[in-house]
């Protein structure tokens, strides 16, 4: 029989206080063994498509469950449902795509922003979630080396946290839009964005999003730069584009510069970029330049790194995401711009019921103008643990210690013959391939070594990706396998490992 005692008038079997500590201690236990056993998955998921949809119900539940005790169904469904369809992100032998941070002072934030659950969208809303955040992103400032006019003290800047790099992107491209319209564009205007052969997908997506870019193919409102042999923007390049598209009477407005490519962790030569785009009428016109360094900017916290901000005197909004490589779980991008009243000019829309005393008067933030939604979590809440946990010695040290990592795997590859590392190490990226074998085509490498990762990642015992690097100056494009260092818990030993198994899978 269900325990009516905690339900309200309405017969809602709401979990009571006590119910609700009990359960909380069983969920951070289990999280916490999980963390303990994470070396015991396989890192890579291994269920076949649709495996975990056939052990689920095709029905909703009519009745819940009965009490505490019921809960103990959810935890074996947890174990026996969905873990085996989980790819294990935070495993110390997950060196796939970039790395997905989380932490135990991250993943407390998380928790005590969900039991709050406040909705940050105006600062009325929740003063301690607006003005936590904008101390926390000026902290980032100082941890970064980033120029003090990003600071939210200064006269026209400011930071904010958005989900993702993706969303960075969107909201720096119609900023620059709605401000190139104010300094004058035409209306109707052609719009042209610029990035690299290299940069993330999420360019194209956001000029598709705005209305630049009319569909996925659209190359003459999105123009992809070709690179040099590094993988970096070519500036003489991106300069013809501007003009010629000048000439055709269409509007230049945005450029994105990467730092650090998904790809390769290729770094566009932002000062060099800057620099075209002072010396052509774009400009006057109020072209913008954005930064996505979604992966490389938590190097930023070392200085030794500080190299990739070369050129920062020229940007006008800079994104990287904490939640791939500074410790801080999903979602969590830090955004940060020198013309905020650009954001607000593209962004703000102020209904009746929205409108409040404290926002009118000025002396606030309401970070619902400065992003695409309008309703915002209290994610401030995981970086402030994040911060005041590592400080800044202790984030420096975790990003050194995959750097390190990374330069041991680098030297292991150079060492054997039967391997190469295509394009020079990226901070903790690695991109690397089983060399052509004497008379082999490119395909037949290609094939290879594409056999070889699937060989490598079928075993469980690690998951790494690829990419494919497109043609430089005539060279063919080449598959490549990426060793992306970055797990909070992967030691040397773990790249080791890694190491050997593909040393010894290689054919």
């Amino acid at each position: 029989m269900r325990d009516e005692s905690n339900r309200g008038d309405g017969g809602v079997p709401h979990l009571s206080p006590e119910e609700f500590r009990e359960l909380g201690h069983r969920l951070v236990d289990w999280v916490a063994d999980y963390q303990q056993r994470l070396e015991s998955f396989p890192v890579r998921s291994q269920v076949a498509p649709g495996e975990v949809a056939s052990m689920l119900p095709l029905r909703p539940p009519e009745e819940g469950l009965d009490g505490v005790k019921g809960w103990d169904a959810v935890l074996r469904d947890l174990e026996d449902v969905i873990l085996p369809g989980v790819t294990h992100w935070q495993s110390p032998s997950f060196f796939a795509y970039f790395p997905a941070n989380a932490s135990g002072p991250a993943v407390l934030g998380e928790l005590l922003s969900a039991g709050l659950g406040v909705q940050g969208m105006l600062w009325s809303t929740s003063p301690a979630a607006t003005e936590l955040e904008t101390r926390v992103v000026d902290w980032l400032v100082d941890l970064t080396g980033l120029p003090e006019d990003f600071r939210s003290t200064s006269e026209r800047g400011g930071g904010v946290i958005q989900g993702t790099a993706s969303e960075a992107t969107l909201v720096a491209m119609v900023a620059a839009r709605e401000r190139a319209r104010r300094r004058g564009a035409p209306a109707g205007s052609e719009w042209v964005a610029y990035a690299s052969t290299q940069a993330h997908s999420s360019v194209l997506k956001a000029a598709m999003l705005c209305g630049v870019a009319h569909g996925a193919e659209d190359t003459t409102h999105v123009r992809l730069i070709q690179t040099n042999d590094r993988y970096g923007m070519r500036p003489e390049l991106l300069e013809r584009a501007i003009r010629e598209d000048l000439d055709a009477g269409r509007a230049p407005f945005f450029v994105c510069a990467t730092v650090g490519s998904t790809s390769s962790g290729a770094v566009d030569p932002v000062r060099a970029i800057g620099e075209v785009m002072a010396r052509t009428p774009m400009n006057s016109s109020g072209g913008w330049l954005h930064i996505d360094a979604a992966w490389a900017g938590s190097a930023l916290v070392c200085p030794e790194h500080r190299d990739l901000l070369d050129g920062m005197d020229r940007v006008d909004s800079f994104a990287f995401n904490p939640h791939k490589w500074l410790l801080t779980n999903f979602d969590c991008n830090a955004f940060f711009t020198r013309d905020r009243q650009a954001l607000l000019d593209a962004l703000s829309v102020t209904p009746e019921y929205l409108r409040n005393s404290a926002s009118a008067s000025g002396a606030v933030i309401d970070y619902r103008d400065w992003q695409v939604p309008l309703g915002r979590r209290f994610r401030a809440l995981k970086l402030w643990f994040v911060l005041r946990h590592y400080g800044a010695k202790g984030l420096r040290a975790h990003i050194r210690e995959h750097v390190r990592l990374a330069q041991c795997f680098e030297a292991w590859v150079q060492e054997d013959a039967r391997f190469e590392v295509v394009t020079p190490r990226s901070l903790a990226l690695v991109c690397f391939r089983s060399k052509p074998l004497p008379g082999e085509s490119s395909k037949d490498t290609d094939g290879r070594n594409r056999e070889l990762l699937e060989r490598v990642n079928a075993t469980g015992k690690v998951f790494l990706t690829h990419t494919v690097l497109l043609a430089v100056e005539g060279a063919p494009a080449r598959y490549v396998l990426r060793m992306a260092i970055g797990a909070a818990t992967t030691e040397e030993r773990h790249v080791r490992a890694a190491w050997e198994l593909l040393a010894g899978s290689v054919r």
